[in-house]
C-alpha cells in the first residue's frame, strides 16, 4: 500500500468513526448522557455498540460506571473487569478499585490502585486513590509516601500536602507535620484548620510560645471556634498562665456549653492554682452533662486523692482504663477481676503492672498482705523492676512482662487498683519503714569498694525523670539549679541516670560521684542507695526505690504535686522516712533549693559530730 492508498485508508476508518452509529461516536454520546445526568440514555447507548462490538472496553467500562452510579457494585465490578480483560488500561483499573473500595474490599482494591499506578507511573490519579486506600486500611507510613509521591507529581496539590502533614502528625513525626502544615498554608493562606493543626504540632513538639501565636492567628481567622479557644487555653495553662488560660476556657463554654474537655481543662487549670473547691465543682457539672465521662472520672479522682479523700478517689481512679491518653498497661483475661470483695483463701492471684515504676513500687506494699489472706501471688512487672521484686515477700512467682509463659490463676488485680481492693484510707496506709528486699551482703560491699572512704555524708541525687511525662516541666530541674548544695561538705553521687544534654557539662565539672553506669537494674540502684546517707531527688521511681528501702529521702516537688504526695505537709504517710520539699505559690525551685540547703547544711554538721 502506497501512501496515497494508506491517507486514504485513515481518512475512510476516521469517516467510519464520525458516523453517528459507530461505536466510538455512540461510546462519547453515552458518556455525554453520564455527565449530564441522564443514565438511561447512557445505557441504551450502551447496549447499542455491545450488539456491534461485545469487547468495546470503552463501553464495558462505561456500563461499569453506570453501575456504580446506580451503586450495583457488584455488576460494576464485573463490567469494568471485562473492559481491562479487553485492555488493561489504568483509567480502567482506578474504577475497579473503586468499586472494590466500595464494597469494601479494600486489599482487592489496593491491588487495582498499585497496577494502575505501575501503568501510569507519571500520573496523579492513580497515587491519590492509592493512599486514600492505605489510609482506609489504616498503613499511614504507606500512605504517606503515596501522597509524597503525589505531591512530587503535582507540587500544587493541596490535598496532597494536607495529608502529607495529618499523616506526619499521626506518626508522631511533628517536625515533618510542621514543615508540611506550613507548606498547605503558603499553598492556601488562611485556611483555619490549616493553622489549626500547625499549632497542635508545635504543641505537641513542646513549642509552646509559637504554638500560642499560631492558635492566637487561628482564632484571628475564626473567632467563634469554641475549640480553637480551648486550645487557647491549654496552651496558656501549659505555659504556667493558668490566670490567663481561665477566660479562654469560659468563651469556649459560651460558645460550647456541654464539653466536658473544657470542664477538664478549666479544672485542670483551677487544680494548679489550688482552687480546688472550684475545680471539684466543674467535674461535677461536666458530670451532670456527660455522665460516666472516664476522662473527667479520672481527673476528678486525683485530685480528691491530693485532697485526702480516698474513699472517692481510688473508686474514681478505676476509670484509668477507659481515659484517653494514658499509657496503661492493660490485660485482657477471662478470669475474674479480684477488688477484695471475694475470698481469695486458697486460690491463685495474678497481680499485675498497670502503670509506671513508682507506682509499682509504691503498691507493691500491699503484695505480702494479699498473701497473708491466704493466695497464692504471682506477680508481672516491668522487666527491670523483676529482679528487685521476685524477692517480695508474700511472692510465689515473679515474671517480666515480657514473658511470654502461659500463666494458670484463678483470679487478678492490677497492682494500682490494691489500695482500692483493701478500702485505703489515710489512717490505714500500710506504711512499714522498708518493705521491698534488701541488697545482698556482697553487692552491698561491691558498691562500698567503689564509693571508698566513707569519711563524709553521701548524698544521692536525682533532678529529672521521664522526659515524656506530661508533668516534667513542672517535676525536673536543671543540675545547675543544685549548685548551692554542691557547695557543701559532703560526697555527693548520682544516681541519675539518664542525662540531659543540658547536664552533662554541669555534671562534669560539679565533682558529683557519677557512678550511673553500674546501675544496670533496680537491683543495683538499690545497693547503691542503701551505701548512701541521704537521698535528695525530685519526684521519680528513685524517690519510691530509695523511700521504700527505709533510706532518709527528701523529694523536691511542685506546687501542684502528684495526687500521692497530698497537701500541705513535709511528711508522707506512705513513706515514714521521706521529707518533702514544696515549691510555694512563687512555682520556682531556687527557694526550695535554699531550704533543702539549710536542713542539709545542720544534718552534715549533726552527722560530722556523731562521727567525729
Amino acid at each position: 500500500m502506497n501512501r496515497r492508498e494508506r491517507r486514504a485508508a485513515v481518512q475512510k476508518s476516521k469517516a467510519a468513526a464520525d458516523r453517528a452509529d459507530s461505536p466510538a461516536t455512540l461510546h462519547r454520546t453515552g458518556m455525554q448522557h453520564l455527565q449530564a445526568g441522564r443514565h438511561l440514555d447512557a445505557q441504551l447507548c450502551c447496549q447499542q455498540v455491545l450488539a456491534v462490538d461485545p469487547n468495546h472496553a470503552d463501553t464495558l467500562h462505561l456500563m461499569g460506571l453506570l453501575s456504580l452510579q446506580a451503586e450495583q457494585h457488584n455488576l460494576a465490578v464485573e463490567w469494568i473487569a471485562r473492559a481491562i480483560r479487553c485492555d488493561p488500561q489504568a483509567q480502567y483499573l482506578l474504577s475497579l478499585g473503586t468499586a472494590l473500595q466500595r464494597q469494601g474490599r479494600l486489599e482487592e482494591a489496593l491491588k487495582a490502585f498499585g497496577k494502575a499506578a505501575q501503568l501510569k507511573p507519571d500520573a496523579a490519579g492513580p497515587w491519590q486513590h492509592l493512599g486514600a486506600a492505605l489510609v482506609e486500611l489504616k498503613r499511614p507510613g504507606d500512605a504517606l509516601l503515596a501522597f509524597q509521591q503525589l505531591l512530587e507529581l503535582d507540587p500544587g496539590n493541596w490535598d496532597a500536602a494536607d495529608k502529607c502533614a495529618s499523616l506526619f502528625l499521626q506518626l508522631g513525626r511533628l517536625e515533618e507535620a510542621v514543615g508540611y502544615f506550613g507548606l498547605c498554608d503558603q499553598m492556601q493562606p488562611g485556611r483555619v484548620a490549616t493553622v489549626k493543626m500547625r499549632a497542635l504540632a508545635l504543641f505537641g513538639q513542646r513549642r509552646f510560645e509559637e504554638s500560642l501565636a499560631e492558635t492566637r492567628r487561628a482564632h484571628a481567622l475564626d473567632p467563634a471556634d469554641a475549640d480553637i479557644c480551648n486550645n487557647l487555653g491549654v496552651v496558656l495553662r501549659r505555659l504556667d498562665r493558668e490566670e490567663e488560660s481561665l477566660p479562654w476556657f469560659d468563651r469556649a463554654l459560651e460558645l460550647r456549653p456541654n464539653s466536658p474537655a473544657v470542664f477538664t481543662n478549666k479544672a485542670f487549670a483551677l487544680t494548679q492554682l489550688h482552687r480546688f473547691s472550684e475545680a471539684l465543682s466543674l467535674y461535677d457539672a461536666s458530670d451532670a452533662i456527660d455522665p460516666g465521662n472516664p476522662d473527667v472520672e479520672w481527673s476528678r479522682a486525683l485530685l480528691h486523692l491530693l485532697m485526702g479523700n480516698f474513699e472517692a478517689g481510688w473508686a474514681g481512679r478505676e476509670a484509668r482504663w477507659q481515659a484517653s491518653g494514658l499509657s496503661m498497661t492493660n490485660f485482657k483475661f477471662s478470669e475474674p477481676l479480684w477488688l477484695g470483695k471475694q475470698s481469695v483463701a486458697g486460690k491463685t492471684i495474678l497481680i499485675h503492672v498497670d502503670e509506671g515504676f513508682g507506682d509499682t513500687i509504691q503498691f507493691a506494699r500491699y503484695v505480702p498482705m494479699v498473701a497473708a489472706l491466704g493466695a497464692r501471688v504471682i506477680l508481672i512487672v516491668s522487666d527491670a523492676l523483676q529482679p528487685l521484686l521476685s524477692e517480695l515477700s508474700g511472692v510465689s512467682e515473679c515474671h517480666p512482662l515480657s514473658t511470654d509463659k502461659l500463666l494458670a490463676f484463678d483470679t487478678y488485680c492490677p497492682i494500682s487498683s490494691l489500695p482500692l481492693a483493701f478500702d485505703t484510707r489515710l489512717e490505714t496506709i500500710p506504711a512499714a519503714a522498708s518493705y521491698l528486699p534488701m541488697p545482698t551482703k556482697s553487692r552491698l560491699q561491691a558498691w562500698e569498694d567503689r564509693l571508698g572512704p566513707h569519711d563524709r555524708l553521701r548524698v544521692g541525687m536525682v533532678w529529672s525523670g521521664n522526659p515524656k511525662h506530661k508533668d516534667d516541666h513542672n517535676r525536673s530541674l536543671a543540675l545547675r539549679i543544685l549548685s548551692p548544695l554542691l557547695q557543701l561538705d559532703a560526697s555527693f553521687v548520682s544516681l541519675q541516670k539518664e542525662l540531659r544534654p543540658g547536664d552533662m557539662a554541669t555534671l562534669r565539672e560539679s565533682g558529683i560521684v557519677d557512678l550511673t553506669a553500674g546501675l544496670t537494674d533496680f537491683v543495683e540502684t538499690a545497693a547503691l542507695v542503701c551505701c548512701l546517707d541521704l537521698v535528695i531527688t525530685v519526684d521519680t521511681s528513685v524517690a519510691h526505690l530509695a523511700a521504700a528501702l527505709g533510706r532518709p529521702t527528701w523529694i523536691l516537688l511542685p506546687y501542684k504535686p502528684d495526687y500521692r504526695w497530698l497537701l500541705d505537709r513535709d511528711d508522707s504517710p506512705w513513706y515514714p522516712t521521706v521529707r518533702l520539699f514544696r515549691q510555694t505559690m512563687t512555682r520556682e525551685y531556687a527557694s526550695v533549693v535554699e531550704r533543702v540547703r539549710a536542713e542539709l547544711s545542720a544534718r552534715i554538721a549533726a552527722w560530722s559530730e556523731r562521727t567525729g
